[in-house]
């Protein structure tokens, strides 16, 4: 695997896929529940693909809101006993401990969110990091990001993660749809999927 390519293909950014479930919508006031982070890497063939997995349950925030509504829509108990929740801050330290290494590893100037809507994503991550005082060890850029919304859109004139991985060929299992890890793993290989129909970065690496 050439390491250098990642540096090289995203303008120094190490792509991570990010999926957060929620509490409601409101980053503010609805708790973060649950995170899974992908990262992405070009493999022996010199495609992009998936790489490290990680994933948390979060336990919600003191003072945080939980919608009645949101909470039957991704079947999440934030109180279950074998949930193994931990403190946000907790699980985002972890989390990025790991993906600065793996920056570090890749020459990569910083990591950069990808996700299914990817903005709701940072909102969320952006305000566990402002609650736990976190701005000096995230690896992610604080508003740049990789929509796969908008890349489906483009590619496969899909814009719903299911029906735009169906039309990619991928397969969705709606059951799982849901679980920030299998929401996670879908954008990624979405992402990758999207990204290798293009032939970009030979001419990257090229310098051309």
């Amino acid at each position: 695997m050439a390491d250098h390519l990642l540096h090289e293909r995203f303008r120094g950014f190490m792509p991570v896929v990010i999926d957060v479930e929620t509490a409601g919508f409101d980053s503010s006031r609805h708790a973060l529940l649950e995170i899974a982070a992908v990262t992405i890497n070009f493999d022996e063939h010199g495609k992009v693909a998936a790489q490290e997995r990680y994933h948390a349950h979060i336990i919600p925030f003191e003072g945080s809101e939980l919608d009645p509504a949101a909470l039957a829509f991704n079947r999440i108990d934030p109180f279950h006993p074998l949930r193994g929740a931990q403190a946000e801050g907790t699980a985002l330290r972890h989390l990025f401990e790991q993906l600065r290494k793996k920056q570090k590893s890749l020459h990569c100037s910083r990591c950069i969110l990808v996700g299914h809507n990817a903005h709701f994503d940072l909102g969320f991550v952006n305000a566990a990091i402002e609650r736990n005082a976190l701005k000096n060890q995230s690896p992610l850029h604080p508003f740049s990001v990789f929509d796969t919304v908008s890349l489906s859109g483009l590619m496969l004139g899909q814009t719903v993660l299911a029906r735009a991985c169906k039309a990619a060929g991928l397969g969705f299992e709606p059951s799982q749809a849901h679980s920030a890890l299998y929401d996670a793993e879908k954008t990624a290989e979405l992402f990758c999927h999207i990204v290798n129909q293009i032939e970009p970065h030979r001419t990257f690496v090229a310098g051309l």
